[in-house]
């Protein structure tokens, strides 16, 4: 379907998910010491040798400032132009209002065709490792789509060599202060599952374990982000939720941007990774820590059972889009049940054509009637699975750019976006973030950060 100047052009294509064979496995028990405040190992049922045990889905998350409702960047008000390159929403009806600016690439590939695909490396001997039972491969099938049409700004070395590295890396630590440049220059071109092969190099040419070493010469943010750079992918979800729900008050922002932002395939590997490592139960944790209708979709989302087929049917996407309608504009108070059951249960490439029947019958973007209808993180965790089917790389971008915007800097979310994207669609990110604000990634983060932490990010970033 398409709209009067809609949609722009020059949107990079819709993020593929995790490229293919950036799997990684986890790290031995122990190997992880947290600095102050990280949450405590707990049944450190590490599957034994970096190289084997849990494969690692391809590595997710960020965490990030939500705006407050409706106030996405150069979101109109009700009736007026978005600010958004292109001109008028997406989805807009002819004559009606459109979506509140919300950018859209041409085309998005989700994921959702079954593909098969070999048994991820590092399971010793070939062998499958007893976690799976039945001999089930956990990558038995991965959606075609998702392993096309992005581009991560960290690519594998050629020609590595962990040796080598892990020479480096001691060299630049030790004796009188620290090398940070050659560290930054291994850790920022290589990728994860590389720098997990470092990390087993340093421990057998050494007898010493390369985290611990590099903590002890770094601290602060720095710290933080080389910790994230070392850690396998799913873990670092797995940890980055448990981080969330541990202490007093709970982050539901990074509930919201991992749990409502990955593929099925990934929320099943958290939710065996958070069990194995941290000896708890993930819904649990989360039926604790939130209530209401915001738990109920955590909840849902943390089943991992969401459609995946590519295929649109757009009698359903009309159903649906009468269905919302009726549980919200379309009636006194709000059946929060149909919202949830509709948008935990489609699949990316089907909510967005529900988000296009919605606009064209209620003459309203089904976004704006979300902001009326709901309040808080509920309301949050909606839009961002919205968002997520509208345009990946713009809802990253856009977290990003409330991590920096305003007084002080959000580290934590910048460190974990800019990670956990770097091998995926980072590219894309910051194509949308040049042209939904006007400057470029680089250059806020150049602004809002210093020293080597600032010289690290940049060298992940690119230019």
């Amino acid at each position: 379907m398409s709209y009067p100047g809609y949609p722009p052009t020059g949107y990079p294509p819709f993020p593929g998910y995790p490229p293919a064979g950036q799997e990684s496995s986890f790290p031995p028990p122990g190997q992880y010491p947290y600095p102050s405040g990280f949450p405590p190992m707990g049944g450190g049922a590490y599957p034994p040798g970096p190289s084997s045990g849990y494969p690692g889905a391809g590595g997710y998350p960020a965490p990030g400032g939500y705006p407050a409702p409706g106030g996405y960047p150069g979101a109109p008000q009700p009736g007026a132009a978005p600010s958004y390159p292109g001109g008028q929403g997406f989805g807009a009806p002819p004559g009606g209002a459109g979506f509140s600016g919300y950018p859209q690439p041409p085309s998005q590939s989700y994921g959702g065709g079954p593909a098969q695909v070999a048994l991820p490396g590092g399971f010793p001997g070939g062998q499958m490792p007893s976690q799976y039972s039945g001999g089930q491969a956990p990558y038995a099938s991965q959606p075609a789509a998702m392993t096309q049409g992005t581009q991560g700004t960290i690519r594998p070395a050629a020609n590595f060599d962990a040796m080598r590295d892990a020479e480096i890396l001691r060299k630049a630590m030790k004796g009188f202060g620290t090398d940070e440049q050659a560290i930054v220059d291994v850790v920022a071109n290589r990728s994860n599952d590389q720098r997990q092969k470092i990390k087993a190099a340093f421990k057998t040419m050494y007898g010493k374990d390369l985290i611990k070493d590099l903590k002890s010469e770094l601290s602060g943010n720095m710290e933080e982000l080389i910790l994230a750079l070392f850690m396998p992918t799913t873990y670092y979800d797995a940890w980055s939720l448990r981080n969330a729900m541990q202490g007093v008050g709970t982050q539901e922002r990074v509930l919201i941007e991992i749990l409502c932002t990955r593929t099925n395939q990934e929320i099943q590997e958290i939710v065996r990774c958070y069990q194995s490592e941290f000896g708890r139960d993930l819904e649990k944790d989360i039926r604790s820590d939130t209530s209401g209708h915001f738990e109920r979709l955590l909840v849902s989302m943390c089943q991992g059972n969401r459609d995946e087929n590519q295929n649109v049917n757009h009698q359903m996407a009309q159903e649906d889009a009468q269905r919302l309608y009726q549980a919200g504009e379309g009636r006194l108070g709000t059946d929060e049940s149909s919202f949830n059951m509709i948008l935990a249960i489609r699949s990316f490439p089907q909510l967005k054509a529900t988000m296009e029947a919605y606009s064209r019958m209620a003459n309203r973007d089904l976004l704006s009637s979300i902001s009326r209808e709901f309040s808080g993180n509920v309301e949050s965790g909606l839009k961002a699975i919205l968002q997520c089917a509208l345009n990946r790389p713009a809802f990253f971008a856009e977290r990003l750019y409330y991590s920096m915007k305003g007084a002080g800097t959000d580290d934590s979310t910048l460190v974990r976006i800019v990670v956990t994207r770097s091998e995926i669609d980072l590219v894309q990110i910051k194509q949308m973030f040049s042209q939904m604000y006007q400057k470029t990634l680089s250059t806020m983060i150049a602004s809002d950060t210093s020293g080597d932490y600032r010289r690290l990010l940049l060298a992940i970033v690119g230019q």
